[in-house]
């Protein structure tokens, strides 16, 4: 079914024909109420099995950034259906589903939608066949690797479970399915797209997130900073070719290379406080094409994190200087190119405080103590903590176990097989209880910072 740009179709009472009368006042400061809890999870139920199909589908045809168009069919297919107003393509191949359901808060989730360019080795009977060639000109697979097929998932349960319960809560739900996420893209474009200029802004964004070393059922969440800055810098070294029987003629940029990466180690170790965290990595280095020959350049690639704008300047500061100066020590007669990759930086992600004590809380008293973790920040980045700081409200992202109990035991004993991380090859979901917790907790955390009908 195909639809226009922008579609607003009227709520149906079949979808709140599974509901029953609700107490007032179900969306109390202390989370929801049992009653209420009990409506969500017959909701739950009656549409698990349907979305378990559509991750399967989804995970079995993933897309790379900037090309979610089947993707965020999908998804603007189950916006239409649990009677959302409805947007396509806001920044890209973004969506976005919009619940007015009378006055009172306005809070935002997100989703996103976009696979990596690697080759699948799950094994799974709906694991993806998908090919493409690279902008390099090599073939790869392409996989949901970093838990993408499942943030739709939940994205769409969670927009038909407030839908259903509209009965019971009063504001506005932004539902966002973003694209680009994993080149650091997609969010900013939806924001520069008008995001919260043509729908309504919100006071609170969440999203959830993977986690490959918790068990499905399981959520983790971090007050303050969550996930890091992440910046992609490019080095071109320029030296002087010539004949490696020769190298006193030349100006090596191989050895004033491998110079300037040992020398890019010390900025964490002796630049930085001890007490902030940074990383430096160089991820690639690219020099010559033959034995014998000196080559006239070399280009390293790195990425750089950090939590704060400060380390932030520090860290890029010294890599430009450290750079320039050792390259010069080694004889090269024009300084190297040093160029920050803007267009490819991802700020670093902010859980509020207040916000994250209010999930917490929640979460707890949704799945139960032993099943909601207090974790450590993370080095990784995510371009969801844009949108907070965009509408001028608060942001929150918690964790989501994926692994199947049987294999994550299994990797706790002595010898046990590793799980596979993020961005592996063979990283799996356990669908069912995975995407049952991930709706169950994004539903119940919307319905709390909503108000009581």
């Amino acid at each position: 079914m195909k639809f226009p740009k922008v579609f607003v179709q009227p709520q149906r009472g079949l979808v709140v024909a599974i509901l029953l009368l609700c107490n007032a006042g179900a969306l109390a400061a202390g989370g929801v109420s049992a009653e209420l809890q009990s409506h969500l999870d017959a909701c739950i139920d009656s549409h698990l099995d349907g979305w378990v199909a559509f991750y399967k589908e989804a995970h079995a045809n993933p897309e790379l950034s900037n090309d979610e168009m089947a993707s965020s069919t999908r998804v603007a297919d189950a916006f239409f259906a649990a009677g959302l107003e409805m947007t396509r393509d806001v920044g890209g191949h973004g969506v976005v589903g919009v619940i007015r359901n009378g006055e009172g808060p306005v809070i935002l989730i997100r989703g996103d939608m976009d696979a990596l360019p690697i080759t699948e080795e799950t094994g799974l009977p709906y694991a993806s066949r998908v090919k493409v060639t690279t902008l390099g000109g090599t073939r790869s697979g392409v996989m949901h690797a970093c838990g993408h097929d499942v943030h739709q998932t939940v994205l769409v349960g969670t927009a038909k479970s407030l839908s259903a319960l509209r009965d019971h809560w009063r504001g506005t739900a932004v539902f966002v399915a973003q694209p680009a996420e994993e080149i650091g893209q997609g969010a900013r474009r939806m924001i520069e797209d008008g995001l919260f200029k043509k729908f309504p802004k919100p006071r609170d964004c969440i999203a959830l997130h993977c986690a490959a070393d918790l068990p499905a059922g399981k959520v983790g969440y971090t007050s303050g900073w969550a996930l890091a800055n992440v910046d992609s810098v490019d080095i071109t070294i320029h030296g002087r070719g010539g004949h490696g029987a020769y190298p006193h003629k030349a100006i090596d940029p191989i050895v004033a290379g491998s110079q300037v990466v040992l020398a890019l180690q010390t900025i964490v170790s002796r630049r930085i406080d001890p007490r902030e965290a940074a990383v430096v990595t160089v991820g690639s280095f690219h020099a010559g094409a033959k034995h014998n020959v000196i080559p006239d350049t070399a280009t390293l690639q790195l990425t750089v994190r950090s939590y704060g704008d400060e380390t932030r300047a520090k860290l890029l500061d010294a890599i430009r200087q450290i750079a320039t100066d050792t390259c010069k020590a080694a004889g090269c007669t024009t300084p190297p190119d040093v160029k920050v990759l803007e267009d490819d930086f991802t700020p670093a992600t902010y859980n509020n405080p207040d916000l994250a004590r209010h999930a917490g809380d929640i979460l707890r008293k949704t799945l139960g103590a032993d099943n909601v973790l207090e974790l450590p920040s993370v080095m990784g980045g995510e371009d969801f903590g844009r949108f907070a700081p965009a509408a001028g409200g608060r942001g929150f992202i918690f964790w989501l176990g994926i692994v199947d109990a049987e294999r994550f035991a299994a990797a706790q004993k002595p010898g046990g097989e590793p799980l596979p991380p993020l961005h592996s090859s063979k990283l799996q979901a356990d669908p069912e209880p995975t995407i049952r917790t991930g709706v169950r907790s994004m539903t119940t955390l919307a319905l709390s910072l909503l108000e009581a009908s």
